[in-house]
């Protein structure tokens, strides 16, 4: 047993186990107990197989633990000289209470680290070929959770509705007809838009619209959380390559056939 114990908060990416980094695998190794996350795939708790492992996720509002009970075990089981990972989702400083955890750990005098995960809120849309940037679409980009701890419609969404930037929203599913309707009050209503389920993952799903159209398309094909949604010019990038691609295979059938 360690004379001193330690809190390593990590990363684990978007979904899809592949991504998460190399460091933050170490960590794992090295854990003595893991607390994880609903949105982490159980087959990365296999390099911690000799760790404790901890479900403390919610999912929908039901909570195993609640926030300060996660504060507590983290600190308790740190102070018996023991390796904490606490393994979130997507990147621990993006919507990932990271950092509160992290505060909450020193308060105490636990030695704190943090290994930094793969954002859902860029590699998701990624993984449809969405870029969140892209030259004569987008110069900037804006991630936004669309869903307060008062559960309100974040503020910043009316802000990031004005702008020229591309807008990704986290959380945002319960919210999805107030988002666009702000949209909406900008002019916005041909905006194209993608909401992505489950990114990265087998059980990926994706509806593309506009912001007119979104919330059809999300019932007609019963979208809901976990999902990431994208508004922006960007999102059309995802088409044009597979445009590009089908008039790639096109010109190499009248080739063929010309043979």
């Amino acid at each position: 047993m360690r004379r001193g114990g330690k809190l390593t908060v990590v990363g684990a990416g978007p979904g899809d186990v592949d991504l998460i980094t190399l460091k933050g695998v170490k960590a794992l190794q090295n854990a003595d107990v893991v607390l994880y996350d609903a949105l982490v795939d159980s087959e990365l708790l296999e390099h911690a197989s000799q760790a404790e492992q901890i479900f403390v996720g919610k999912r929908r509002g039901c909570y195993s633990y609640q926030q300060e009970q996660i504060n507590d075990l983290i600190v308790e089981r740190a102070q018996q000289g023991l390796h904490v990972v606490r393994l979130k989702g997507g990147d621990p400083f993006v919507f990932g209470r990271g950092a509160e955890e992290m505060e909450h750990a020193s308060a105490f005098g636990v030695e704190v680290a943090v290994v930094p995960g793969i954002s859902s809120s860029v590699s998701v849309p990624a993984s449809q070929n969405i870029p969140v940037t892209k030259r004569g679409s987008a110069e900037s980009f804006w991630v936004i959770t669309g869903t307060t701890k008062e559960h309100k419609l974040s503020n910043d969404v009316a802000l990031a509705a004005k702008s020229n930037a591309t807008v990704i929203i986290l959380m945002g599913m319960s919210k999805l007809g107030e988002i666009m309707e702000l949209f909406k009050e900008e002019g916005k209503t041909e905006t194209p838009v993608a909401i992505i389920q489950n990114g990265t993952t087998e059980n990926e799903k994706i509806g593309i619209g506009t912001v007119a159209s979104i919330e059809h398309k999300a019932k007609e094909q019963q979208l809901s959380n976990p999902a990431i949604i994208v508004i922006g010019e960007v999102v059309n990038h995802r088409q044009n390559i597979l445009d590009i691609q089908l008039e790639y295979q096109n010109q190499g059938k009248k080739l063929f056939e010309k043979v």
